[in-house]
């Protein structure tokens, strides 16, 4: 029976328990032996009642001292109580409301309790502990679950295809060599180990196997994607008009916006095609770079192209572009929502190279988008887009030019999983007049205070922001200010005479426009709003900005929220209100109040988070990883990275490594990413 089978081969998995493990992601007998554990239980060393520690789940074996009694406490309550002793000490124990399990306990028998002793004074106690025979004490897994699925049915279900699988065996995937000199131990004791250890020993030999495994796939999947740029320079430069394009500017380049454009044309003239990320904070200049770069270029007759995540963003680059770029350079803007008839005449302009810039959205990598002579590809946030879909876009042109953009200051650890063999270039340097954003975390018994504060600068003449984490009331918990709940009670309250305006993801287009229209022109003054300002029209007069519930905030987003002010001559401030007094809160709150620096908050950010959340809703684009962590795993990763590409340069298609290459496909195919070839 092979592991690609149907779960529902398994007995007592039916078409109801199958469609339950469709929602964890789970359809086939490797999907299931691949559901790892979130954690353990671990009942194979049980301790005595009076070494419990408080408040920490722990195994306890003891005696029945008396069988279960049934109280009656109120309708629909009832309580069954007994005691316990290990021989030394005795221990009430308390059941809500289940027979059940009252009716398997009988006094003199030996059980193991699971669950958290209470301890007062010398009475000990323990309610609602899980109740098990002694011959149950071992490691037991406990994991990730959909309502309906028990830990339980799960557990079976893993045996009865481990049992499966120790008959058929499991193909080794990793080279031999590769296995010996990491010292990990076969793939098949590593899924039964992870799944049932014997010991702490197992399960960590089972991890290191499996982490390295998954990053070693993960690498190989990376390292062919990216082998794409170490080709021939297809759009080799001739010229560099670097001076031609600062002369035309309404500014001056600053020294880090020189340096990146001189790296850039430096990779132009070079072997290969340029890979470079451009790094820098909000209003550092990223656009203006591209810009630079590419009119070298698009003099000597290649076409460049842009890929932006969001149509605003997309719309505000084109603008841009054309501003800092001039007359003689024809820039063009294709989005999702033009109408076919304007999309057709785009495709043709594109394709005839009568566009010489073209920005969009996802619709640049459609298949109907063709271009004469594509020479630059530049994404903005590349973060927000899966590998292979720059990969797509580049395949394009001939072996074109890549430069990534970046206004999320990304962390070297991350950065070396995103981008890998990229050169970096950071713009480290804000345009002249810029100054640091004064930045203080209050509690809410001093949100009166902070609201005179903005309302003295309004009076100056000058404009600011109110940021909360929901739109509406009643979206989650009650003690969040929802952005409508604030903008209403700010109307007639602490604001009343003052012009208010209000926005948020859910308006329209439309409606989000005229607001910061409205914004931008001075006809608001202080603007109520959600975190869709992350990424919003530049406002020089707006210098304050207050975020309620601080809390809900990664500090990258913090950090993105916070570059909305500061924009101009005037002195700006960010006032942070919470009243969560966790240490992690604290310490986000005082790396606030600490730095202006991206790149030191990033850090951090994934030191708090991790990277799994450091983005959000998986943006990243990479493929999900089960049992690996990039921040903690790094030391595996790099000799996980190493000894992939020692293993691509012996074989770059691995055609002597089938199970792997499959392997590869299918942690890819996760998000997506299509083209590994």
């Amino acid at each position: 029976m092979p592991l690609t089978d149907s779960i529902r081969t398994l007995k007592g998995v039916g078409e109801k328990r199958a469609a339950l493990y469709e929602k964890l992601g789970i359809r086939t007998l490797m999907d299931l032996i691949q559901h790892y554990p979130r954690g353990y239980e671990d009942w194979s060393n049980p301790t005595l009642i009076s070494y419990a520690r408080a408040g920490v789940p722990c195994c306890i074996r003891a005696w029945v001292a008396t069988s279960p009694t049934e109280h009656r406490v109120r309708k629909g309550m009832t309580l069954y109580r007994f005691r316990v002793t290990d021989g030394y000490t005795q221990m009430q124990v308390t059941l809500f409301n289940n027979p059940y399990a009252a009716a398997k306990v009988h006094r003199d028998q030996e059980i193991l309790l699971y669950g958290t002793v209470v301890a007062d004074g010398r009475r000990a106690e323990m309610t609602s502990p899980q109740i098990e025979t002694v011959a149950s004490a071992k490691i037991r897994p406990l994991y990730p679950l959909t309502e309906g699925l028990s830990n339980k049915m799960v557990e079976t279900n893993v045996t009865a295809a481990l049992e499966l699988l120790s008959r058929t065996g499991l193909p080794e995937i990793l080279p031999e060599d590769v296995v010996e000199q990491e010292g990990l131990c076969d793939r098949l004791t590593a899924i039964k180990n992870i799944h049932f250890p014997a010991d702490r020993e197992a399960i960590e030999e089972a991890r290191r196997r499996l982490i390295y495994e998954e990053l070693f796939v993960l690498q190989l999947g990376l390292l062919r994607l990216k082998s794409r740029s170490r080709r021939l320079n297809g759009a080799l430069l001739h010229q560099d008009r670097t001076a031609e394009y600062a002369a035309g500017l309404p500014f001056t380049l600053t020294g880090a916006q020189s340096r990146a454009i001189a790296d850039c044309i430096g990779d132009l003239r070079g072997a290969c095609p340029m890979s470079r990320l451009v790094q820098g904070d909000v209003g550092s200049g990223k656009t203006a770079v591209a810009a630079g770069v590419a009119y070298s270029l698009i003099k000597e007759g290649w076409q460049a192209a842009m890929m932006a995540p969001t149509e605003i963003l997309a719309e505000q680059h084109a603008a841009t572009l054309q501003k800092l770029l001039g007359d003689t350079v024809r820039v063009g803007l294709l989005t999702g929502s033009l109408p076919a008839s304007r999309k057709r005449l785009l495709h043709q302009a594109i394709a005839e190279g009568e566009i010489d810039f073209v920005v969009g959205t996802h619709a640049l990598i459609s298949d109907n988008v063709q271009f004469a002579r594509l020479g630059l590809v530049v994404t903005d946030e590349q973060h927000r887009f899966g590998v292979a879909q720059r990969a797509k876009l580049a395949a394009k042109g001939q072996d074109p030019h890549l430069l990534v953009m970046s206004a999320t200051p990304i962390p070297r650890t991350l950065a070396l999983i995103l981008y890998g063999d990229l050169d970096v270039s950071v713009l480290d340097e804000l345009p002249p007049g810029r100054q640091p954003i004064e930045t203080y975390a209050v509690g809410t018994d001093k949100r009166d205070r902070a609201y005179g504060y903005v309302r003295k600068h309004l009076d100056e003449g000058r404009q600011g922001y109110i940021v909360c984490p929901l739109v509406e009331e009643g979206e989650e918990p009650s003690d969040l200010q929802s952005a409508t709940e604030v903008y209403e009670r700010l109307q007639q309250g602490p604001f009343r005479g003052y012009r208010l305006g209000l926005l948020h993801g859910r308006m329209k287009a439309a409606e989000k426009e005229a607001v910061m229209t409205a914004f931008a022109a001075g006809e608001i003054q202080l603007l109520v709003a959600t975190t869709v300002i992350e990424v919003g029209v530049d406002v020089p007069n707006a210098v304050l900005m207050v975020i309620e519930n601080a809390e809900r905030f990664g500090l990258a987003q913090l950090h993105q929220l916070r570059g909305r002010v500061g924009r101009g001559k005037h002195q700006s401030t960010c006032i942070l209100i919470s009243d969560n007094r966790g240490d992690d809160n604290l310490r986000r709150l005082s790396v606030m109040k600490a730095t202006n620096d991206g790149f030191k908050i990033a850090d951090e950010d994934l030191k708090l988070r991790g990277p799994g959340d450091f983005f959000g809703n998986r943006q990243h684009g990479l493929p999900q990883l089960k049992v690996a962590d990039l921040l903690s795993d790094m030391p595996l990763l790099q000799r996980a990275q190493h000894r992939a590409a020692l293993l691509l340069d012996a074989d770059p298609n691995l055609e002597y490594h089938p199970a792997l290459w499959q392997a590869v496909e299918h942690l890819f195919r996760q998000v997506g990413e299509q083209g590994l070839n």
